[in-house]
């Protein structure tokens, strides 16, 4: 199971109490010191907005820093507006808001590039808080920063002895693969940073597991666990030390252990319910318990709302794992996941219209989810699209349209798919070949100026 060393989107509770530990003689700001410490966030908030309000930078940015760990995508952006009101005031806020953006799921290379500009501005003004993230950055996009050598950048920092330095030296380990070379090193920093950067679970983690070292991996566990129910922690980063205690490479999987932190935060973090299923998903051989247990997290993750609960239960009835087969239950729950916009539906669908397996074809609907999931860069669904319009199935045979989409089909790269394409294109005639030729390039053209969403919503509706 792959782990992710991605940057970190939300602060921890302690750095935020660090934020405010210098500010004295304030009242409110006291109380909002107080309240943080004992994890009182709504009486922090309240005394916080009273100073931001009163136009405290140092208020505002904690303020700022509490919306991004709530994790609610409403507050998330408010925190990023704060940021952005305080760029030109303050070189934390330039940190703190490049290591936002750096940090989306979703982030674009403008993305990446601003928060780059964000974090040299706030480094250069001496905020030690850039350190990290611009570090993670650049050794995780090193194509679009060709000319910063970070190696070199981070053994000056760290002869400089600036407290992120030791840290980012991990993420340039990870990078070059050297990680478990230098374990006794990331034992060292990780355990003096513990409390202050909660990626040093992961670190020392695989460490201990990969060391056999049980007394201080069942040790860490248990602070982890305090820190878990203490709220202390991020459902991301549970999420990754759930994957690590998964992975073989690090050892025989922890699975008990993987299983109880992620039932601890599913009920405040949804996603961990479908990592849950995965993981009962992927584990061999049949348990009938393990099964029922499978469908109440896929279950309850339908109950949170998530389309990946309806996507993965589709696929069980449509190909009978775990569940009887049921095709009919396999449309139901892969177009509730479609229509909540989980794309990846969209092929099983047009698959159970295409063959049939409701009872009869369906070549409207087959067509219109297929070529969804077509223009969306599936090349399967192009070959689909080529089988039916070259077999007829359902419709009259269409040679033109089935060159297009064997054409498409074949820029994955497959022998079987090049050749299929070859074939479709010998049926046709000349002036057959010049039109299916115009037809292509149209849709090539399509594809290329018009984004997946949009592309998607406009398939979905027009057919």
């Amino acid at each position: 199971m792959p782990v992710s060393f991605g940057p970190r989107t939300l602060p921890i509770l302690p750095a935020l109490v660090m934020a405010l530990a210098a500010c004295t003689g304030l009242p409110d700001l006291r109380l909002a010191r107080e309240a943080l410490g004992r994890g009182d966030k709504a009486t922090a908030e309240s005394n916080l907005q009273q100073l931001a309000d009163s136009g405290y930078i140092e208020a505002q940015l904690v303020l700022a820093d509490l919306k991004l760990e709530s994790g609610d995508s409403g507050q998330i952006r408010e925190a990023e507006a704060l940021y952005r009101r305080l760029v030109g005031q303050s070189p934390r806020a330039a940190a703190r808001l490049g290591r936002l953006l750096a940090s989306r799921p979703d982030a674009s290379e403008a993305d990446w590039r601003e928060a780059a500009a964000l974090l040299e501005r706030a480094e250069a003004s001496g905020e030690i808080g850039a350190l990290l993230p611009l570090a993670r950055l650049h050794v995780g996009h090193p194509q679009l920063f060709p000319e910063n050598d970070i190696e070199r950048r981070v053994a000056q920092w760290r002869a400089k002895g600036e407290p992120q330095a030791d840290r980012a030296q991990i993420v340039l380990y990870r990078a070059q693969g050297s990680h478990l070379q230098h374990g006794d090193e990331i034992e060292r920093i990780c355990t003096a940073a513990l409390a202050i950067d909660d990626t040093c679970y992961v670190d020392l983690l695989i460490v201990y597991r990969h060391g056999k070292q049980e007394d201080k991996q069942r040790a860490l566990l248990e602070r982890l666990e305090n820190a878990v129910r203490a709220g202390a922690l991020p459902p991301r980063r549970i999420e990754t030390v759930a994957a690590v205690l998964l992975d073989p490479a690090f050892g025989p999987p922890v699975d008990a252990e993987a299983i109880r932190l992620l039932e601890q935060i599913a009920p405040l973090h949804p996603a961990a319910w479908i990592t849950l299923a995965r993981l009962l998903l992927d584990a061999p051989g049949q348990d009938e318990e393990r099964d029922r247990r499978l469908l109440t997290y896929l279950d309850k993750g339908r109950a949170a709302g998530l389309p990946r609960a309806d996507l993965m239960l589709g696929r069980l009835y449509l190909a009978g794992k775990r569940v009887m087969r049921d095709p009919f239950k396999a449309e139901q729950h892969l177009l509730a996941a479609s229509a909540a916009g989980e794309s990846s539906a969209d092929f099983p669908i047009g698959r159970i219209y295409l063959r049939g397996f409701l009872g009869q074809v369906y070549p409207e609907k087959a067509l219109r989810y297929l070529l969804a999931s077509a223009r969306g860069g599936n090349a399967k669904a192009d070959l689909a699209l080529a089988q039916m319009f070259s077999q007829g199935r359902g419709i009259l045979p269409d040679p033109g349209n089935a060159f297009v989409f064997g054409q498409l089909a074949a820029q994955s790269g497959r022998p079987e798919d090049i050749e299929f394409a070859a074939r479709l294109g010998q049926q046709l005639s000349p002036e057959q070949r010049a039109q299916a030729e115009n037809m292509l390039r149209a849709e090539r053209d399509y594809r290329n100026a018009t984004s997946i969403a949009e592309m998607r919503a406009m398939t979905l509706q027009s057919h």
